[in-house]
């Protein structure tokens, strides 16, 4: 035997307990041989569900909030005018000339004693008028806005509830009453008129003009 065929060895093939344990190795290893998702994945997908969740209830739940208040605000803002208006009573002048034209109330220019004020809401917007003239004059009136005497209904008072209480005016019994409701299509004002006809050459005239915006 020469030197060289000494320092041969010859190679072993790889035992099979060797080749066994690499594949338990391999197995183990490989994802989604596991045996289900890890805690630390099922808390994160519930977590991002429930994220989702909260930004829909947030983006459908805001704005309808904000309508809700929004209305509500609204309404308080005519109802804070109102009482405002009626805290600080009728004033002794006359209304403007373009209140007038608005609101269509001809006052006659004898007329004494004239007291008004305006209130303005979501609703709508009245003009309350009070004042005295002759008999012509509240001819001139009623004619100036379209209507007539013979349109006031004797014991009729067409103001209701809710301006009296705004206005303070008494329209109850021993009184000479007359009153008609002069209507007009939208955007003009509809006034309710109410006399006071108990000196028919004095009579008092109250009107709540109303327009809606």
């Amino acid at each position: 035997m020469t030197a060289a065929e000494h320092h041969i060895v010859p190679r072993q093939p790889p035992s099979s307990g060797s080749s066994g344990s690499a594949g338990s190795s391999d197995s183990t290893g490989a994802p989604g041989d596991g045996g289900g998702t890890p805690p630390q994945d099922r808390r994160r997908v519930i977590r991002r569900r429930l994220i989702t969740l909260t930004i829909i209830v947030l983006l459908i739940g805001i704005p309808a909030g904000y309508l809700v208040i929004s209305a509500g605000q609204s309404r308080r803002s005519g109802k804070d005018k109102e009482a405002e208006a009626a805290a600080q009573g009728l004033r002794e002048d006359w209304p403007s000339g373009m209140q007038r034209r608005i609101f269509e109330l001809p006052i006659p220019g004898n007329a004494i004693g004239v007291q008004y004020y305006e209130t303005n809401n979501w609703k709508a917007s009245r003009m309350y008028v009070k004042f005295r003239t002759t008999s012509a004059g509240l001819d001139r009136f009623l004619s100036g806005m379209g209507t007539g005497r013979a349109a006031l209904e004797t014991g009729k008072v067409t103001i209701g509830e809710r301006d009296i209480k705004i206005t303070g005016w008494y329209f109850g019994p021993g009184v000479d009453w007359a009153g008609t409701v002069h209507k007009n299509k939208d955007p003009r004002p509809t006034q309710n008129i109410t006399v006071n006809m108990t000196d028919p050459a004095a009579p008092v005239v109250y009107v709540v003009s109303a327009a809606t915006p």
